[in-house]
């Protein structure tokens, strides 16, 4: 069980760092909300540990020993790591699914850039999908076509945040857009990273994701009555919150240079009040037949490991290269260090 004073800041820590997932986190039921705070704090402390530091290397190295100690059951002395641990525990976690997470921030501190649209949803698939499959395990729930489903939904929440984030990500040196969607209008990658502005052009290439975002939504819907009656309306709320920041781009003519897309509180309750309606109305109505649709190449390994019911995991071969690349870096870096000195 996770310590009281542990969970209430877990469950400060995601209200102020994480609007969207608190409010959509209200209608789960408690045996879900609570380790699913737990996982989302130690998801935000992971992101924001690599966002804020000046050198990403050593920063995804020490999650990465920071995740070795929360699967040998001795966590780090936080309130994250202790809380995670318990989940970990409680849920007999896949460890493939966190690593995930790790292997994407790793991408991160690399600075690497995706060719391709498929390029882009092997990311989103570490960032989100991998979070979406590790809301299925806190639900009980370890079917491959649920599996797949929240892993749908994880690709669009994360292309809906890229989309939103543009300008935000450009001004930081960072870059999600598809190469080759910016050689087809004309973009320079490093110019617009240079001097990031809004045109028609880059407005196209937002349109594109969140249309992508649309069926990835649409095809996940089909997960969510084959979920415990009670976790429908959390998992619909989210659905529904993200895809409206989505609609809020939109409203501001695709441009997410000069506007950060946001959704009021008010359209939050709406979404929450649609979210308990389409629950009850899912006890009467089947589940559509895209329910047993093949998960996407991108979260396949994904699904296979939380499938599996099984928690333990050697790290793969491209985890291993990604931190062997960071480690490679962090020690030029301190021998640049000592010479300077």
């Amino acid at each position: 069980m996770i310590a009281d004073q542990d969970m209430a800041q877990c469950r400060d820590a995601i209200r102020t760092g994480s609007l969207s997932f608190h409010a959509a986190s209200r209608l789960l039921p408690t045996r879900v909300r609570d380790p699913a705070l737990a996982l989302y704090a130690f998801c935000r402390l992971a992101d924001d540990a690599v966002d804020d530091s000046d050198d990403k290397a050593p920063a995804v190295l020490g999650l990465r020993d920071r995740l070795d100690l929360v699967y040998a059951g001795r966590p780090r002395n936080s309130y994250a790591d202790r809380a995670f641990a318990c989940v970990v525990e409680d849920f007999d976690m896949p460890r493939a699914l966190p690593e995930a997470l790790l292997e994407g921030l790793a991408w991160d501190a690399v600075g690497r850039r995706y060719d391709t649209l498929s390029g882009v949803l092997d990311y989103s698939a570490r960032v989100a999908a991998a979070v979406g499959a590790m809301m299925c395990v806190l639900m009980r729930v370890r079917s491959a076509d649920c599996l797949a489903r929240a892993c749908d939904l994880g690709l669009a929440m994360q292309l809906t945040n890229i989309a939103r984030d543009v300008g935000e990500d450009a001004r930081a040196g960072r870059l999600y857009l598809p190469l080759r969607w910016m050689d087809e209008v004309g973009l320079c990658a490093d110019r617009f990273l240079a001097a990031p502005q809004v045109d028609s052009r880059v407005r196209t290439l937002v349109d594109r994701l969140l249309t992508e975002a649309d069926r990835l939504y649409a095809r996940s819907e089909a997960g969510v009555p084959a979920l415990p009656v009670a976790c429908r309306p959390g998992i619909y709320a989210a659905r529904h919150v993200y895809a409206g920041i989505g609609t809020a781009v939109r409203r501001n003519g695709h441009d997410s240079i000069t506007h950060r897309a946001r959704t009021s509180g008010r359209q939050k309750l709406g979404w929450l009040g649609l979210s308990v309606l389409r629950s009850g109305l899912s006890m009467l109505v089947p589940g559509p037949a895209t329910l047993h649709a093949p998960p996407g190449p991108e979260v396949a390994f994904l699904v296979d490991a939380a499938a599996r019911q099984t928690r333990r995991f050697g790290r793969s071969e491209a985890v291993l290269s990604v931190f062997a690349q960071l480690e490679a870096q962090d020690r030029a870096r301190q021998g640049l260090d000592r010479a300077r000195a």
